[in-house]
């Protein structure tokens, strides 16, 4: 079985940055893709960011040029860097993961953007 740990969220004034960890363990012989999404109150999940197993990346329109997407295989970890944040972002953050068995979800964290 495969698990994920989601660390990192909190309270984060507008303008600041927050950096999100998800590792995963457990059974896992490859990891082929692992994203961020995240669903803010009243609305549908979406997706934030994901990255290939051979880093390609892909980033929603209204994160580009402020989040960041990487990825430690060795550790299999991934991680979002956050910056310039807006009160827009405050939302719950879930890390997925696609491995050879389907997808996995992580409990999600959740991240406050406010004065």
């Amino acid at each position: 079985q495969v698990q994920l740990v989601e660390s990192g969220g909190g309270l984060v004034q507008p303008g600041g940055s927050l950096r999100l960890s998800c590792a995963a363990s457990g059974s896992i012989f490859s990891i082929y893709a692992m994203g961020w999404y995240r669903q803010a109150p009243g609305k549908q999940r979406e997706l934030v960011a994901a990255i290939t197993s051979g880093g390609r990346t892909t980033y929603a329109d209204f994160v580009k040029g402020r989040f960041t997407i990487s990825r430690d295989n060795a550790k299999n970890t991934v991680y979002l860097q956050m910056n310039s944040l807006k009160p827009e972002d405050t939302a719950v953050y879930y890390c997925k993961i696609i491995v050879e068995k389907g997808e996995v979800w992580g409990q999600g964290t959740l991240v406050t953007v406010s004065s």
